[in-house]
């Protein structure tokens, strides 16, 4: 098997980590086709001496470095706008970076500092840094669907730890759309196979239809939602999960809203 093809099966893991980085699923997948167009025009633009998927990010993010400046003057005029591509100049880009790659997609913090370009010791830094400066961007109440009590605590536990309040749980798609829809939250956390064997993505797209909010759709089964078809959910975490993975994404989610 060639390098390319060992990239196909990390593609849908790039371009969930493209959206969020971008908070576009439009700007992430353009950024991941012009990564793999450059690994297709030249082999050389990939790493071979990294394993693939280390190897795909680094060119990912080489790819992204040319473009971001299209980020950083996307308000020419000087004014402070609350936009995410304002909120986004004024923080530490490679912050994020580093705290997605070992949050959410689960790098090593070795792995991350390949990818990146930097030393171990600088991603820890960068990390704690882009901790810092998002969660100071915006404080919400959150929406949790999720059947599984244990789960479910855990969930309130970690979106308690970041200032946030919890408007409601529910077990349901019935529960969801009965307390989530008045609650008007900031933000909603859904599993997709709920107790009832009804579907957390019928309940979200209710919700949706009513009160519009970004939405971070946690499961064991990703796939049925990495499916290469439009629309995808822009934010997805896999369970088992980790709580900074979880805290990754609600700050990404948050900071684009």
């Amino acid at each position: 098997m060639s390098f390319v093809n060992e990239l196909g099966p990390h593609l849908p893991f790039l371009r969930r980590y493209a959206r969020a980085l971008t908070g576009s699923q439009n700007s992430g997948d353009a950024h991941v086709r012009a990564a793999l167009e450059a690994a297709i025009a030249d082999r050389s633009a990939l790493d071979t001496s990294l394993p693939a998927r280390v190897a795909l990010y680094r060119l990912f993010h080489a790819v992204w470095n040319s473009a971001g400046a299209t980020l950083d003057a996307a308000n020419d005029e000087g004014e402070a706008g609350s936009g995410p591509e304002d909120r986004l100049r004024r923080l530490p880009p490679v912050s994020r970076q580093a705290l997605l790659l070992t949050a959410m997609e689960n790098f090593s913090g070795k792995e991350a500092a390949q990818i990146l370009g930097v030393s171990d010791d600088e991603v820890d830094q960068l990390t704690d840094k882009a901790r810092e400066e998002i969660d100071a961007v915006l404080k919400t109440n959150v929406f949790i669907i999720e059947d599984e009590p244990i789960i479910a605590a855990d969930l309130r536990r970690i979106v308690e730890s970041l200032g946030h309040e919890v408007a409601g749980q529910a077990r349901t798609k019935t529960e969801a759309l009965e307390r989530a829809i008045p609650a008007k939250p900031g933000l909603v956390l859904a599993d997709i196979q709920l107790a009832d064997n009804s579907s957390g993505i019928d309940a979200v797209h209710e919700i949706l239809k009513s009160h519009t909010c970004p939405v971070i759709f946690i499961t064991a089964f990703p796939e049925r939602l990495l499916t290469g078809e439009r629309p995808e959910p822009t934010y997805l975490i896999t369970k088992p999960f980790l709580p900074d993975a979880v805290k990754a994404a609600i700050g990404q989610a948050l900071f684009f809203a």
